[in-house]
């Protein structure tokens, strides 16, 4: 059987010896909590099997139960490679929703909380010769938790825009052997003005104190820089100065390699393969500027589902599609929606020069109570964390749509407030959006706005007083918000617009279960004529300097996507790609 997603996870930091643990696993519903009690870890094998990396709700899982899974467990035997004896090893999970309980051998070593965050763990002291026993319990109730589940729908059923639920394991499972002390992660910074690219090196293990850290810089195969530096703690700061600057940008993915390793004398105890790219993208008095440059933003909007995989792509190759599909429409970019995307995504997006927005999946996070704080702020750390060297990354946004008329519960401006401040402190180099969409707590950059006005010239009547200070964006047009917040003249980012329905399966007008914003396009000329209207509309406005249109593709029952689920065009790709690709107003 061959091993699915059998690529390397994280192309960002890359050891020679390691190990894929995707494909047949054992597998096991536990809905009464018992299987702790019952020693579910102890066992010899559970009562079914299931294909990692794909969630029990998938049909690439070989599962296909889409009923809530309250608990869930895997069991996977493996056998150590020779070439990992003598070396530390680190049990590696991308992505596992929501609580994990991981045991080596029928002992416990570790727990995580979070569904969209990688975690690892040296299982080095737990192993035993020959074959060894993962056992993973993962407990998931979206109903009893304060738990960040994004657009996991909290019925039985999808419904609007909420999905198929992702229980369990959803992103590859891999083992690395690494050296007593080990490189763990590490922060790319760009001095542009000195040609010199800076790391800052958080080292794991043991016995790193007095060692020598080392960096080989290199471009095409072509060796652009060495720096060394001594070693004083688990953290390392080492700056590479470049023999020549090859900027990332859009539409040029240009990226150095760089090989991190740790020496002892002349004895090279731990190396990983990296890359980085060189870029600044900052906020200027126009908007968005990439290496000093204003850009418009011609970004969309991508949820990361599948339709036989759910939040897992069936292929690496089908993450790399996604974005080349996008620019085949036209747009140089993504916000990445109510989902944490995993690094192979990123790493197509560093690859192709595609900027997205980092964003975490808050929906089912109790934004009312500054006490919750704790369900989100440990995760969302994590995110920023293990993606901050991602040059395609542009910028940061922790929270969406925090509050809207309905919402059974309201924001609180502490949580949005903290959340923000913690961002901007520990990534100072990306602009920060504090919830995008509705009412904002601070004073950004950047004004960010949701509009699914589908009437062009109310659009254009709601935003024409920007350049006096005056808008009239959902916050003023609903009397619940009139006057709750003030416009302070910011360039605007108009981070959702469109939605327009158009259900290929059951045109012209879709059947009442399809979900979408406005009245449906009663043909493709009247489709192609309203999105046309709304998207000049925002470029040609010199006060909006980014637009998102909602949304890449259809998700299950909504059908707003510019693609079908299993992404078909649904209309001629050129003929939408002249129109993203107009000048906008701030770039003439």
């Amino acid at each position: 059987m061959s091993i699915p997603r059998s690529e390397h996870p994280f192309p960002q930091m890359m050891r020679g010896n390691w190990m894929n643990l995707n494909g047949e696993w054992e597998f096991e519903i536990d809905n009464s909590l018992s299987g702790k009690d019952k020693k579910f870890f102890l066992r010899d094998s559970l009562d079914s099997k299931i294909t990692v990396p794909f969630c029990p709700e998938s049909e690439l899982s070989g599962i296909g139960n889409k009923d809530f899974m309250y608990c869930v467990w895997y069991r996977k035997e493996f056998t150590l490679p020779e070439n990992f004896l003598g070396h530390r090893i680190i049990l590696h999970f991308g992505a596992v929703d929501y609580i994990s309980t991981v045991y080596i051998n029928g002992i416990e070593v570790c727990t995580h909380k979070g569904g969209y965050t990688s975690f690892s763990t040296d299982i080095t002291n737990y192993l035993k010769d020959g074959k060894n026993v993962i056992c993973l319990c993962v407990e998931d109730n979206k109903n009893k938790y304060n738990q960040p589940s994004g657009k996991q729908s909290e019925k039985f059923e999808s419904h609007g825009c909420f999905y198929t639920r992702s229980t369990g394991i959803w992103q590859t499972v891999w083992i690395e052997a690494v050296g007593s002390a080990y490189i763990a992660n590490f922060h790319t910074f760009s001095d542009m003005e000195n040609g010199v690219a800076m790391f800052k090196i958080s080292l794991g293990g043991k016995g790193f104190i007095g060692k020598t850290l080392k960096a080989k810089a290199s471009f095409e195969s072509r060796s652009m820089g060495y720096s060394s530096t001594k070693i004083y703690g688990d953290n390392v700061y080492v700056s590479v100065p470049l023999d020549e600057i090859h900027l990332w940008d859009i539409g040029k993915g240009n990226l150095y390699d760089i090989v991190f390793s740790i020496w002892d004398g002349d004895k090279a105890i731990d190396s990983v393969l990296c890359y980085f790219g060189m870029r600044t993208f900052s906020f200027g008095v126009n908007g968005f500027e990439i290496n000093g440059r204003t850009i418009f933003g011609r970004w969309v909007l991508d949820q990361g589902y599948y339709p036989d995989g759910i939040y897992t792509a069936p292929t690496d190759e089908a993450l790399k599609d996604d974005i080349l599909k996008s620019i085949e429409l036209g747009f140089n970019g993504a916000r990445l929606h109510e989902k944490v995307f995993e690094p192979r995504f990123l790493y197509w997006a560093d690859k192709l020069g595609y900027p997205v927005w980092g964003e975490f999946p808050n929906w089912g996070f109790d934004i009312s109570e500054f006490e919750s704080i704790d369900s989100i702020l440990p995760q969302w750390a994590e995110v920023i964390d293990r993606d901050f060297s991602h040059p395609s990354i542009i910028g940061w946004c922790p929270l969406n749509e925090t509050d809207y008329p309905g919402y059974q519960k309201i924001q609180n401006p502490k949580v949005v407030k903290y959340l923000y401040e913690y961002t901007k402190k520990a990534d100072p180099t990306r602009p920060v959006i504090d919830t995008s969409g509705f009412f904002h707590e601070v004073d950004c950059e950047v004004y960010d706005v949701h509009d699914y006005e589908q009437d062009y010239k109310l659009i254009e009547e709601y935003y024409s007083k920007l350049d006096r200070g005056i808008i009239q964006d959902i916050t003023v047009r609903l009397p619940k918000w009139s006057g709750r917040q003030s416009y302070k003249g910011q360039p605007v980012f108009v981070s959702e617009y469109g939605g327009i329905l158009w259900d290929m399966d059951n045109l012209p007008q879709g059947e009442e279960s399809s979900w979408g914003y406005g009245d449906a396009p009663k043909s493709e000329d009247e489709f192609l004529d309203r999105f046309k209207n709304l998207t000049e509309t925002f470029m040609n406005n010199p006060k909006i300097c980014a637009i998102c249109y909602t949304q890449l593709y259809d998700v299950e029952q909504e059908r707003n996507g510019l693609m079908t689920y299993d992404r078909k065009h649904k209309f001629n790709p050129e003929v939408i790609r002249r129109i993203n690709s107009q000048k906008a107003k701030i770039e003439k």
